[in-house]
């Protein structure tokens, strides 16, 4: 008969179990929306990487990107490769280096100028692009960092299973133990 100790410590297992399965499940479920929800916001878009070889792809100024070449832009690392080489070199090239704010700051300074109105657009709508696949990026790696939790969940709750089912297996506290006889060899 097993002891109300045993049975608690059971309860508080199978509790545990359930709390750490369903945690899990729940995880494994975040990783796979935030994976899926990446990649079709990204796909819908259907911003790619040029072509391998081509003016737009050159492998001296974008040499990160190469393996990336005539790729859509569908999940998280691709993204942030494209925000952070390909948009960020050309953001740089629109307005020699300046940012947005300075940028801006120089276009409100001179309104009539439309030069600095121009650059102050492109930088604006490069950064808001660039932000905006950082934050995809970002998404994905959500998505995986609950993928590997929820693998780490899993295997927690099966050695808390595992504990179960060994605390039930295993004889009773002080339950009389049969010996075995074993026939003596006869010396020949």
């Amino acid at each position: 008969m097993r002891t109300k100790m045993h049975t608690r410590r059971a309860a508080v297992e199978l509790i545990l179990f359930l709390i750490v399965a369903i945690g899990g499940g729940l995880l494994m479920w975040g990783s796979s929306f935030a994976t899926s929800m990446v990649h079709s916001q990204l796909a819908a878009q259907k911003v790619s990487f040029p072509a391998k070889g081509s003016a737009g792809l050159d492998s001296k100024e974008f040499p990160g990107l190469q393996r990336y070449a005539g790729q859509a832009v569908d999940n998280g690392p691709k993204a942030k490769a494209y925000a952070n080489q390909f948009i960020a070199a050309h953001l740089k090239s629109a307005a020699a280096g300046k940012t947005y704010s300075e940028v801006s700051t120089a276009a409100l300074a001179n309104p009539a100028d439309p030069k600095l109105a121009a650059q102050a657009n492109t930088l604006f709508k490069g950064e808001t692009l660039r932000g905006l696949l950082l934050y995809a990026w970002g998404w994905s790696v959500v998505g995986r960092i609950a993928f590997w939790v929820a693998i780490a969940a899993f295997a927690g709750a099966m050695v808390v299973l595992a504990a179960l089912v060994y605390g039930f297996a295993r004889p009773e506290a002080g339950a009389a133990v049969t010996p075995q006889l074993v026939p003596a060899r006869m010396a020949a």
